[in-house]
């Protein structure tokens, strides 16, 4: 059986109890059965589930077998909520009068940044440059995408990957509204420029 150590000032033990007991109860096992299967005694594993006590690597390793999970899966903190961003409270980003845009992920994704543009007919985004992947899937509508040499026409469905450090813009050809998503690095924010200015 292992024994309870103190926690290192300022650091952050993972929550494996937490995660042993909701994959137990995924599982519909008792604590018994968890310590048949895996051979600890279920005192232990009591103290595990209830934070009173750290399992060593073996003795996690034992758990994550009587529960058929991976090791790991023990080790990932499932309380963070995911995120939610309702379509009426997506921030508006700076569009140069031309386009409506908004931001899909709301600010709240650490390494993508998702804009969904829409665009009236007839109208561009205007040829601009910057820096960082650019990824544009189309929802609806018919665009015309152009950068440097390379023209493409696309639909609903269609996708597009380009360097957009090459001057680009992007051209609703359709007769109604087009909508687009725009997805690139969170380092920067896409910013849609009007051609008049």
């Amino acid at each position: 059986m292992g024994e309870v150590k103190e926690q290192p000032a300022g650091s952050r033990r993972p929550a494996v109890g937490r995660e042993i007991r909701r994959w137990r109860h995924d599982r519909n096992l008792t604590l018994a059965r968890v310590a048949e299967r895996s051979g600890l005694n279920i005192g232990y594993l009591s103290q595990i589930e209830n934070a009173k006590a750290i399992p060593s690597l073996d003795a996690l390793g034992e758990i994550a077998g009587a529960l058929d999970v991976p090791v790991a899966w023990l080790l990932v903190d499932s309380s963070p909520a995911p995120r939610l961003v309702r379509a009426a409270e997506r921030p508006r980003v700076t569009a140069g009068g031309l386009a409506a845009a908004t931001e899909v992920d709301g600010g709240t994704s650490r390494d993508l940044c998702i804009i969904e543009a829409v665009v009236p007919a007839g109208h561009r985004t205007g040829v601009h440059a910057h820096a960082g992947d650019e990824h544009h899937v189309v929802l609806s509508g018919r665009w015309r995408m152009t950068q440097g040499e390379h023209t493409f026409e696309l639909d609903a469905g269609d996708y597009l990957a380009w360097d957009p450090s090459i001057p680009h813009d992007a051209e609703n050809i359709g007769d109604e509204p087009g909508r687009m998503l725009i997805i690139y690095p969170r380092h920067r924010r896409a910013e849609l420029a009007d051609p008049k200015a």
